[in-house]
């Protein structure tokens, strides 16, 4: 036996539609009777639905936007090391008040931060005083073991976009 002389097919024709009514697949070659899909340069439409409502739209939409992140994007977050690193490479002194103004000078930062929020991150050195709306436990120890103070500030009622 040699392969040559096997009966074997290996790739098989395609089928030419639209060539006759011998062909098996004449008149509307394969595309059924009449509609839209029948016609020539068709594209479906994904999620089409034949102008019935979509599913996608149909269904409930999940979840919602507490107020709570909104304020969040508002909050400039800042750990203890980063606020040494701030002091050593002498942005701000160690002798004057640390603000959210002060920091976002000696930072450079541009955006509009109305509150300032204080992690215990890392290690302070310098004795410092801090003005903010928030701080940590841990934060709060660890400044007042350096030997600074901590002054909290209250926030008034309003709501930030």
């Amino acid at each position: 036996m040699k392969l040559n002389s096997l009966n074997i097919k290996l790739y098989k024709k395609s089928k030419r539609v639209g060539r006759g009514i011998g062909s098996g697949k004449g008149k509307t070659a394969g595309r059924g009777v009449k509609g839209q899909k029948a016609r020539r340069g068709v594209s479906k439409i994904r999620n089409y639905e034949g102008g019935q409502m979509p599913l996608y739209r149909r269904l409930p939409k999940r979840g919602f936007n507490p107020i709570v992140q909104r304020i969040d994007k508002s909050k400039m977050i800042i750990n203890l090391s980063d606020l040494q690193s701030v002091i050593d490479k002498k942005k701000i002194s160690a002798s004057e008040k640390i603000t959210l103004e002060s920091l976002k000078k000696a930072k450079n930062i541009k955006k509009n931060f109305k509150f300032l929020k204080v992690l215990g991150e890392g290690e302070i050195k310098s004795k410092i005083q801090l003005e903010a709306y928030q701080i940590s436990e841990s934060a709060k120890s660890k400044i007042e073991k350096a030997g600074g103070s901590v002054s909290l500030l209250e926030v008034k009622n309003q709501v930030t976009k």
